[in-house]
């Protein structure tokens, strides 16, 4: 009898620790362009265990942004596809010996932590039914804005910019690095890109920024008054409703 007993906690116990690896490619594409992957620094992905929060797969994805034409130009019907076998993902091979609600992560872009975003969603993974292809793609809403004029916490003597417009100058890209140039695919004329300028907390002026070059916008403004001055930029398109911020302070001194 105890021989019965432990021959069959054996393989129940077999039973339940055999794993099967369930391969899950997820991608993260920015809204209205392209994907994410490897000349960004890559989307960052966290596969967690919906019931214990265990971390089950984490990495970056890497790839190319995918094909432009295929991703924006090309009808999509259900059988198509957006992707390609260049096209930015991460692969997680997880081991799991029963179906697992799990949820998905990701913050994008890893690398520039003023233009992240978080999103999310929720799933069943079957052992061994993989989810691959197109995968499970999530979309990141924004835009990335560096402010490159003035720099953060600059001082400022009023002596050298008085009588003559101050410059502000700013880059601006698609989450996904895709260029915003005039009459291009992501075309500046369609995006507002704007700043707020205040000074001592009060609000001085706001800036309209236009496009000198691919990705490059300029304003410019006459400061004639010392003070703590923050200028907040926005980038804004009014048929995605895609929006992107940044911000900087910096000192004009007397």
């Amino acid at each position: 009898m105890k021989t019965l007993i432990l021959i069959s906690a054996l393989l129940f116990s077999g039973i339940i620790s055999s794993a099967t690896e369930t391969k899950i490619i997820v991608r993260a594409k920015a809204r209205d362009a392209k994907f994410i992957g490897s000349s960004l620094g890559g989307a960052y992905v966290i596969i967690r265990n919906k019931i214990n929060q265990q971390i089950l797969a984490e990495g970056k994805t890497i790839g190319s942004t995918g094909n432009t034409d295929l991703i924006m130009k090309s009808p999509k019907t259900r059988e198509s596809s957006i992707t390609d076998e260049q096209t930015a993902g991460f692969l997680a091979k997880i081991d799991i010996n029963e179906p697992t609600f799990v949820s998905i992560e990701v913050v994008s872009p890893s690398n520039l932590k003023q233009a992240q975003a978080k999103v999310s969603t929720e799933l069943w993974l079957i052992p061994g039914k993989d989810i691959v292809g197109e995968g499970i793609i999530l979309e990141i809403p924004g835009f990335i804005i560096d402010i490159l004029k003035p720099r953060t916490h600059q001082y400022i003597s009023l002596n050298t910019i008085k009588d003559k417009p101050f410059q502000f100058q700013a880059n601006v890209v698609m989450m996904c690095g895709c260029v915003v140039e005039k009459g291009g695919v992501w075309n500046s004329e369609e995006i507002e890109v704007n700043g707020i300028l205040k000074k001592d907390g009060k609000l001085v002026k706001e800036i309209k920024m236009s496009l000198i070059s691919t990705n490059l916008f300029e304003g410019e403004y006459l400061i004639d008054h010392g003070g703590n001055y923050e200028l907040t930029l926005y980038a804004y398109h009014p048929k995605t409703g895609n929006t992107g911020v940044d911000k900087v302070n910096y000192v004009i001194y007397e």
